[in-house]
C-alpha cells in the first residue's frame, strides 16, 4: 500500500514513476520530509562538488570508483534501499543502472542535488562556508 509515496511498512520509495528507459525513478518533492533510516543517500558527484554542499549523512562515491567501491555501497544500504543523486540526474541515472542491473535496490532522484537545494532541503559543507550546489 502506498501512503503519501512511500510504501506502507516497507519504507521504500515510490518508484511507481519511471523515466522513458524503465529506470526507477522519484523526485525531491514525493520525498518525506525526513528520509526513513532505511533509506541511503548515494552522492555520486565529484570531490569538489560534494566539498562545497551536499545532504548530510550521505554516503559518497563519486560515479568513477562505483564499481571498485560496490561492496562498500551495498554494505551502507544494507537491506534497505538506495537513492542515488548527482548535480542534476545524469549521472545518478547511470550509477542507478549499473547498481540494478547488479540487483541492488536502487532509485534514480531525478533533479538531483539542485532540485535538493532549491526545496530548501539541508545541505552541509566540508570548508566551512555556506553549503551550496551549483
Amino acid at each position: 500500500m502506498v501512503v503519501d509515496g512511500w510504501l506502507d511498512g516497507a519504507m521504500s520509495l515510490n518508484v511507481s514513476a519511471s523515466d522513458p528507459e524503465g529506470r526507477p525513478e522519484t523526485t525531491v518533492a514525493s520525498l518525506p520530509p525526513k528520509l526513513p533510516d532505511e533509506v541511503t543517500l548515494l552522492d555520486v558527484r565529484e570531490e569538489h562538488e560534494w566539498v562545497a554542499g551536499h545532504a548530510p549523512d550521505a554516503l559518497h562515491v563519486p560515479l568513477g570508483q562505483l564499481p571498485d567501491r560496490q561492496a562498500e555501497v551495498v554494505a551502507a544500504a544494507g537491506s534497505g534501499q538506495l537513492l542515488v543523486t548527482c548535480h542534476l540526474g545524469g549521472r545518478s541515472a547511470r550509477a542507478t543502472d549499473f547498481l540494478v542491473s547488479s540487483g541492488v535496490n536502487a532509485v534514480n532522484l531525478a533533479g538531483g542535488m539542485q532540485q535538493w537545494a532549491a526545496a530548501g532541503r539541508p545541505l552541509v559543507s566540508e570548508t566551512g562556508a555556506a553549503p551550496h550546489v551549483d
